[in-house]
């Protein structure tokens, strides 16, 4: 039987992202899969040397703009280390809010796009529909529905006042409701096990290995979230990684969809412990030195290094998202399979590629 080589992507149906990848088939069998990259890269890090370090946090909000709050969260801490700026205890707390609402909008619209990819499209069109009111949140708490700026070197721009706290409460109900109502047909359908069950195994070993990064390397039985690492308020949060066992594409939308009902609950843990004071500390001089800083976006751990030489200009930065780390498990684990699963396989590690090449 002849080899033949497949160029999939970067455009294609069900990819949401410009993924390619050169497949070698035989018989329908993925014998070999080759990444590339270079279709959306924007040069984001080189802007630092025209954009001042206050400018830049608007423009890493632009990495991704699913979690973009994460993005400027992250940026911000590392300039505040560098600075040695105390953020306020509220400001931490409404940081997590925030950053917890985009990972639930983030797994809610995954979630859409899984299941368009088995061709469930009403299902796809209810996940999106129970995403609207984060969306709504989003825009009532921040004034815009994607890109929130909330976050400033020291803290927040924004406050969020008892009523809004309420409705996000009373928006949560729905939104959990809707979520679990759609639990049978995600996690107890036989298409959707069919389709996924025993797909794309990436051992526990190998996810190590291999450096996978959040949900696609829980999924695989490792106990590794960037938020024990208890930064902004989770210190004062009751909170557990998720993890599951079986390594496969439904192992890896387990994981995501039970994130999303936690990320439910340390909303709610958030506003009911949120403290009062200011939202922001005051910042003076400019940042020196080198630092480093990681937190868990949707996808996986998310890592900045910064290079700041004192003035508003910064010398480097570099940015890690976590879609980079999945890519080599994702060619690890599409040979032995059929060419019909590589789009489920490939949506299961949730990629971003406008994250990864910036």
């Amino acid at each position: 039987m002849s080899k033949t080589i497949v160029p999939f992507g970067p455009q294609h149906p069900v990819l949401p992202e410009p993924i390619h990848l050169s497949l070698t088939v035989e018989d329908e069998i993925v014998q070999e899969a080759v990444p590339a990259f270079g279709y959306v890269h924007r040069g984001l890090e080189k802007l630092v040397e025209k954009r001042d370090f206050h400018q830049m946090i608007q423009v890493v909000e632009r990495v991704c703009g699913i979690c973009s709050m994460i993005h400027a969260m992250c940026y911000c801490q590392a300039l505040e280390a560098l600075m040695n700026v105390e953020v306020p205890r509220r400001a931490k707390f409404l940081r997590v809010i925030w950053s917890e609402l985009h990972r639930i909008h983030s797994h809610l619209l995954w979630l859409g796009l899984y299941a368009d990819a088995f061709g469930f499209e009403s299902v796809f069109m209810q996940f999106w529909k129970i995403r609207e009111r984060i969306m709504d949140i989003n825009e009532s708490t921040a004034g815009n529905r994607v890109i929130v700026s909330v976050n400033q070197v020291g803290g927040t721009r924004r406050d969020l006042p008892s009523s809004q706290c309420e409705w996000i409460l009373t928006e949560l109900v729905e939104v959990e409701k809707g979520i679990k109502d759609l639990e049978a047909t995600m996690l107890d359908n036989y298409t959707v096990k069919k389709r996924t069950i025993g797909k794309g195994v990436l051992s526990k070993e190998m996810a190590y290995e291999l450096g996978a990064a959040g949900p696609t390397l829980r999924a695989s039985g490792v106990a590794q979230d960037l938020r024990q690492l208890q930064y902004e308020a989770f210190d004062e949060l009751d909170f557990e990684p998720v993890v599951e066992t079986g390594g496969d594409a439904y192992a890896r939308g387990v994981v995501r969809f039970r994130e999303t009902l936690q990320s439910i609950d340390l909303v709610r843990q958030a506003i009911s412990r949120l403290p009062g004071g200011e939202t922001a500390a005051k910042v003076k001089g400019k940042p020196e030195g080198e630092v480093v800083r990681r937190v868990e976006q949707p996808r996986g751990e998310c890592l900045y290094y910064l290079n700041a030489n004192g003035t508003k200009f910064l010398d480097r930065l570099r940015i890690r998202t976590p879609t980079f780390a999945n890519i080599p498990p994702l060619a690890h684990m599409l040979p032995g399979m059929e060419l019909a699963d590589v789009p489920v396989l490939i949506l299961s590690i949730d990629p971003c590629i406008s994250c990864t090449e910036r």
